[in-house]
C-alpha cells in the first residue's frame, strides 16, 4: 500500500457534535463533477487524475490503497453490491476497469502491483457507472449511450441508445434486475430492458434544467430524479401506475420553510444551526443568506432514520417511511419520502472548520441500524477531497427536544375544569330544581266546598261497577323476541369488517337534481342508515344509505349549502350555507326546528357542526370560533305555529392566533373531546383546547395554499381502534395534495399526492376502520390510499 506524502491529513478534525472531518486529501488535478463512491466500509475517489484511491471508513488508521492502471483522468467510480468479493469499477476515456479489493490488498502486501480487468476501451467520457445487483453486468453512461458490459466475459451485452443528450445517471431496478432506468441532460428519463436492449418507457421533458442524479427506492417503489435547478421529481414504479408523477419537490422552498418553522418553534422539525460553529455574518447577509440561484442535486442516496423517527404512538411504523440523502453544492439535506418534508439540513458554510465550503461532487452512505453517516466531498474550485462523519442523532436531536404536541390528545386526560366553557353543560344538568312555593295564607283559609247543596244527589253512575270489560290482555300470543326496539337496533348490531378492502365498483347512483346543481357536501349518519347531501341549488337531501326511495327535501337556505352534519343520536341535521345562517332540521318531521340568526355573529358562518355529544354547536365566524348552547323543542303552539320554541345563545368565543378567516374546522362529537382543529386562510392549522379555553398549538405553513378541509379520524361505533390512532387527522389544499398529521408531534407523517387536484377543492374522508383515506379528484376518479402511502385509483363516474 502506498501513501503519497504530503497529501493526506487524518485525525479527529472535530468541527462539532454533528459533523467531523475525518480525512482531507489534496489532489494535483481538479476532481469536481466526478462520480464518487462511498460504501459500507470504504470510499473511493480519483487522485491526481488517473489514480484510484480507496480509503477505509471502518478503520481510518489504515493507509489508503492506491490503484494505478488508467492513462486518462478517472471520471467515474462505483462499488459492487456483493460483499465477497468486493468489487470496484472505475472509468476513464481510455478504459473501464474492474478491481477486486481483496486481491489488490493481497498483492500489495506481497509487494506486487495490483492489476485490474479491462471491461471496455475507448467508450468515451464516462459520466456514471453502476454495477447490477449481482455484479455480473456494468452500465457505463458515456455520451448519449449506455453500454452494458459483461463483467465475466468482458464483452458488450447491449448498447442502449435513445437519449438526445449526455446520460448523467443510470440505476438498476432492485426487484426487476432486467430493468434499468436512466436520466439525461435532455431533461427526461427512460426505462430500458437491457436484456432485450429495447426501451420500455420514455418520459416527456420534465423541466428546463438537466437531470443530474437518480435514485430508485425499493421500499416505496418510487423513482427520484434530481435536476440542476434544485427540483426533485418523484415517480411511482408500481406496476399499474404507468410511471405517474407523484410530486415535485422544490428544495430551496423546502429549506426556507424548514428554517422558518424551526425559528418560530411551531413545529418539531430540526434545523442544524450550531451557535458555536456558525460563521459570523452581517445583518444584511443574514437576510440574503438564501440568495443562491439554485441547489443543484449532485447525488442521491438512501438514508436510514427508522430508529430516530420511531413514533411514540406506533400507529405509523417508521419502517414504512424511507428517507434519502440529497447532496448539493451548498450542503446536505435529509428528505422524508413519506411526507416529502425535510428532516434535517446541514450547510457547509455554517461550520467554519470545514475545509470545503462549496462542493463539486459528493457521495453519502448511512448503514442501517447505525447512528453515523459518511459523506465524501470534493471541492468545486480546487483539488481538495474530504471525508465527513455525520452523527444522525445530533442532526435530529432538536426534533426530539421540542416535543411541541406531546401534551395534546383527542381523548381527554382529565376532568372538565370549573372555568372551562364546557363546564356549562354539567352545571345545568346537575342544577337542583327550585323548591315549590308555599300557598299563600289567604288561599289556605279557603276550604273546599261542594258544588251542590242538596242532601241527596242522584248518582250519575260513576260509583257503580262497569258492565262491560274495557280491556283484557292477550295471553295466548307467542313472543318471537322481535320487539320494535330490537328491530330498530338490529341495523346497529352489524359489525364493520376490519379486513375488508376499499370498494372498487360502482354500486348505485342517483340523480340529485335536474339541472346544474352540484353536490357540495355529503355525509353519512352515525348509524350508516342515512346519507345527507348539500346542493348548490339551496337544498339539502337525505337519502337512505342504499339510495332507494324518495329523499327527504329540506329547503330554506338562500345560498348554496356548504356543509351538512349529523347529530350523534341521528335525530337532527345541521346545515350551513353561503347565506351565513346555520339551520337545524328534524329528520323525522323533515322540517326546520332551529334557525340561528345572523345578528349573533359579527361575520357570516362558514362552517358548523355538533360538538360534545350534541351539547353544543361549534361555528366559525370570520377569525373567531363560536360555541353555541342550543335547546331544541319541536312542540308547537296551536295558535302560533310559525313561532319556534327552540332557542340558541352563544356561551364562548375564541379568536384565532392571527386575524385570518377560518376556512374549515373539525372536532369529535362521538365522544367527549376537548380539542378543536381549525384552518385559516394564512395556511395555518390551529389547535384549540376548549377545556382550558385557549389556543394550544399552531402549525405554520401547513400547506402551500390555504387548507379547505380538515378531516379527523373519528372512528365509528361499529369498530374499535387503538386509542393512538384517534390523534391522526388529514388536511387538504388545492394543488398541494393531502397531508396526514399526528397531534402529539404536530408533524406531517405522510403525504399523499398523485390525484389531480389543481383548481377545485376536492373533499377527503377517513374510513370507519381508520385504515384508508379517500379523496376526490378532478378527473372523475376516486383515490383511496392506505396510511402507509399506497395509492389506488378507481373510476367513480
Amino acid at each position: 500500500m502506498e501513501e503519497p506524502q504530503g497529501f493526506f491529513s487524518t485525525g479527529d478534525g472535530c468541527v462539532g457534535d454533528t459533523v467531523t472531518e475525518r480525512c482531507l486529501v489534496e489532489s494535483k488535478e481538479p476532481v469536481s463533477h466526478v462520480q464518487l463512491a462511498c460504501g459500507l466500509w470504504f470510499c473511493a475517489f480519483p487522485l491526481d487524475g488517473n489514480e484510484l484511491c480507496v480509503w477505509s471508513t471502518k478503520d481510518p488508521s489504515y493507509q489508503p490503497l492506491i490503484l494505478r492502471g488508467h492513462r486518462q483522468p478517472i471520471t467515474a467510480v462505483t462499488f459492487g453490491n456483493t460483499v465477497s468479493p468486493l468489487l470496484i469499477c472505475s472509468a476513464s476515456q481510455d478504459y473501464v476497469m474492474l478491481w477486486s479489493l481483496d486481491e489488490c490488498r493481497q498483492k500489495v502486501l506481497l509487494g506486487l502491483t495490483p492489476r485490474g480487468l479491462v471491461l471496455g476501451t475507448l467508450l468515451g467520457k464516462a459520466l456514471y457507472l453502476r454495477l447490477s445487483p449481482d455484479d455480473r453486468a456494468a452500465a457505463v453512461c458515456a455520451g448519449n449511450k449506455i453500454f452494458m458490459l459483461d463483467t465475466e466475459s468482458r464483452s458488450t451485452l447491449a448498447v442502449l441508445e435513445g437519449h438526445r443528450g449526455p446520460v448523467t445517471a443510470a440505476e438498476f431496478c432492485p426487484w426487476q434486475t432486467h430493468i434499468i432506468i436512466s436520466v439525461s441532460e435532455d431533461r427526461s428519463f427512460k426505462v430500458w430492458d437491457h436484456h432485450a436492449g429495447s426501451p420500455l418507457y420514455s418520459s416527456a421533458v420534465l423541466t428546463a434544467s438537466p437531470l443530474l442524479s437518480l435514485l430508485v427506492d425499493e421500499k416505496s417503489k418510487q423513482l427520484v430524479a434530481g435536476c440542476a435547478d434544485g427540483q426533485l421529481w418523484v415517480f411511482s414504479l408500481v406496476e399499474r401506475h404507468h410511471y405517474r408523477c407523484v410530486t415535485r419537490v422544490d428544495l430551496k422552498k423546502k429549506r426556507e420553510t424548514f428554517s422558518r418553522r424551526v425559528e418560530s418553534r411551531l413545529c418539531s422539525l430540526p434545523v442544524l444551526f450550531l451557535e458555536e460553529n456558525r460563521r459570523p455574518r452581517a445583518h444584511g447577509l443574514e437576510k440574503g443568506e438564501d440568495m443562491e440561484g439554485s441547489l443543484p442535486v449532485l447525488s442521491l442516496a438512501p438514508c436510514d432514520l427508522s430508529l430516530l423517527l420511531s413514533s411514540e404512538c406506533g400507529c405509523l411504523p417508521s419502517e414504512s417511511a424511507p428517507c434519502l440523502w440529497v447532496g448539493s453544492s451548498a450542503g446536505l439535506l435529509v428528505l422524508n419520502l413519506a411526507n416529502f418534508e425535510l428532516e434535517g439540513v446541514l450547510r457547509y458554510k455554517d461550520f467554519r472548520s470545514l475545509s470545503i465550503q462549496v462542493a463539486g461532487s459528493c457521495a453519502m452512505m448511512s448503514k442501517a441500524g447505525e447512528q453515523k453517516a459518511i459523506c465524501l466531498l470534493t471541492s468545486l474550485f480546487g483539488g481538495q477531497i474530504a471525508v465527513l462523519e455525520i452523527r444522525l442523532a445530533a442532526l435530529v436531536r432538536s426534533r426530539q427536544g421540542l416535543g411541541a404536541g406531546r401534551s395534546l390528545s383527542v381523548l381527554p386526560r382529565g376532568c372538565v375544569l370549573s372555568t372551562s366553557p364546557l363546564h356549562f353543560r354539567i352545571a345545568e344538568e346537575h342544577r337542583t330544581p327550585p323548591a315549590p312555593q308555599r300557598r299563600s295564607a289567604v288561599r289556605s283559609t279557603v276550604q273546599d266546598q261542594p258544588l251542590v247543596f242538596h242532601s241527596k244527589v242522584r248518582s250519575s253512575g260513576y260509583a257503580t261497577a262497569p258492565h262491560v270489560t274495557m280491556f283484557s290482555p292477550k295471553t295466548n300470543t307467542r313472543n318471537n323476541g322481535d320487539s320494535p326496539s330490537r328491530r330498530r337496533s338490529s341495523h346497529g348490531c352489524k359489525e364493520y369488517p376490519l379486513e375488508s378492502s376499499p370498494p372498487t365498483r360502482l354500486h348505485k347512483q342517483r340523480v340529485l337534481a335536474h339541472g346544474p346543481a352540484a353536490a357540495l357536501c355529503v355525509q353519512f349518519s352515525g348509524d350508516g342508515r342515512w346519507l345527507a347531501c348539500g346542493l348548490a341549488n339551496h337544498l339539502s337531501l337525505v337519502f337512505r344509505a342504499d339510495l332507494t326511495g324518495t329523499p327527504a327535501v329540506f329547503s330554506g337556505h338562500d345560498g348554496a349549502v356548504s356543509t351538512v352534519c349529523w347529530s350523534h343520536d341521528g335525530r337532527w341535521l345541521l346545515s350551513t350555507s353561503l347565506d351565513g345562517t346555520p339551520r337545524v332540521w328534524s329528520l323525522r318531521r323533515a322540517e326546520l326546528v332551529l334557525c340561528v340568526g345572523r345578528d349573533l355573529f359579527p361575520k357570516p358562518i362558514q362552517s358548523a357542526q355538533f360538538y360534545y355529544l350534541d351539547a353544543f354547536i361549534l361555528c366559525s365566524s370570520g377569525p373567531e370560533l363560536q360555541l353555541l348552547k342550543c335547546h331544541i323543542d319541536t312542540s308547537k303552539d296551536e295558535i302560533r305555529r310559525y313561532k319556534q320554541k327552540s332557542r340558541c345563545r352563544p356561551v364562548f368565543r375564541l379568536p384565532t392566533a392571527g386575524p385570518t378567516e377560518i376556512t374549515s374546522l373539525s372536532a369529535v362529537n362521538d365522544f367527549y373531546s376537548y380539542l378543536v382543529l381549525t384552518a385559516g386562510r394564512d395556511k395555518t392549522v390551529e389547535v384549540f383546547d376548549l377545556n382550558a379555553g385557549r389556543s394550544a398549538a399552531v402549525i405554520a405553513e401547513a400547506h402551500s395554499r390555504p387548507v379547505h378541509q380538515i378531516c379527523q379520524n373519528k372512528g365509528s361505533s361499529f369498530t374499535t381502534q387503538r386509542y393512538q390512532v384517534y390523534n391522526l387527522f388529514a388536511t387538504t389544499a388545492t394543488g398541494d395534495g393531502i397531508k396526514l398529521w399526528d397531534l402529539r408531534t404536530l408533524r406531517c407523517e405522510r403525504r399523499f399526492e398523485g390525484h389531480p387536484n389543481h383548481g377545485y377543492p376536492c373533499g377527503i374522508a377517513f374510513s370507519p376502520c381508520g385504515r384508508y383515506v379517500a379523496s376526490g379528484a378532478e378527473d372523475r376518479h376516486l383515490a383511496t390510499t392506505t396510511l402507509d402511502g399506497k395509492l389506488q385509483l378507481f373510476v367513480a363516474e
